[in-house]
């Protein structure tokens, strides 16, 4: 677990006090002592969690104090599993770094139904709400580094915080059109169209990604791929 500072040190910290960004202020108000900088530390390491939930839904300052304790990092090297099928999900992730994808098989063949990068938080949300096991599995497509908080920590703090139940309401939002996008994207577009919707939306994971997970999310062969990109 993290050992996060007092509340209106995070309120002071949500207001970009850190000395990288700007050194006078952070000399002013948080002398470079080191017990400041035991406080200091945590937060600086879990920025991108404050920039993403300010994001999506704010949270006041108590409940973010107790959101980022629940935390805990791990890190995954590459062909690592975060989630195997048959397994009930119990966490959500956010990743701070690295990349992974959700896929299952059938009959052999694989079928993959997204790519998770840094900076989007996710998790198996049928396997999640259900408490049933995945028929998914989600595995590291490089080293990543993830913020991982469990389902049981989740209720306690929606119990707890409103401004945390009313974040998870809109990433179970998120979560399920996400999932209804894909579904119509498999149902009604042709290959040529989901290329090109993919380019459009995520052109900078072409470099990371494989030609062989490019074409299994877009559920076509790797020859039918070649030909798709070979077009002007």
């Amino acid at each position: 677990m993290l050992v996060l500072a007092k509340p209106k040190l995070v309120a002071r910290l949500l207001a970009s006090d850190f000395p990288s960004e700007n050194p006078r202020t952070q000399t002013r108000n948080f002398p470079y002592t080191n017990r400041w900088r035991s406080l200091i530390e945590p937060h600086r390491k879990m920025k991108e969690i404050l920039e993403y939930t300010n994001r999506v839904s704010p949270l006041d300052p108590i409940a973010m104090e107790d959101f980022l304790k629940a935390f805990e990092l791990k890190t995954f090297s590459k062909g690592d599993f975060i989630l195997r099928a048959d397994q009930a999900c119990k966490h959500y992730y956010y990743i701070k770094s690295g990349l992974t994808k959700s896929h299952f098989y059938k009959e052999d063949k694989e079928f993959i139904m997204t790519f998770f990068k840094e900076g989007m938080m996710f998790t198996e949300i049928s396997s999640y709400l259900t408490e049933q096991p995945s028929k998914y599995m989600i595995m590291a497509l490089e080293e990543t580094i993830v913020y991982s908080i469990s389902k049981k920590e989740i209720l306690d703090l929606c119990k707890r915080h409103h401004t945390i139940e009313a974040l998870f309401s809109k990433l179970f939002s998120f979560a399920t059109l996400g999932m209804m996008k894909r579904i119509s994207e498999m149902l009604e577009e042709n290959a040529t169209r989901r290329y090109k919707n993919y380019i459009e939306e995520n052109n900078g994971l072409l470099q990371r990604i494989s030609l062989g997970d490019l074409s299994n999310y877009l559920g076509i062969t790797q020859v039918s791929l070649s030909r798709i990109r070979a077009q002007k």
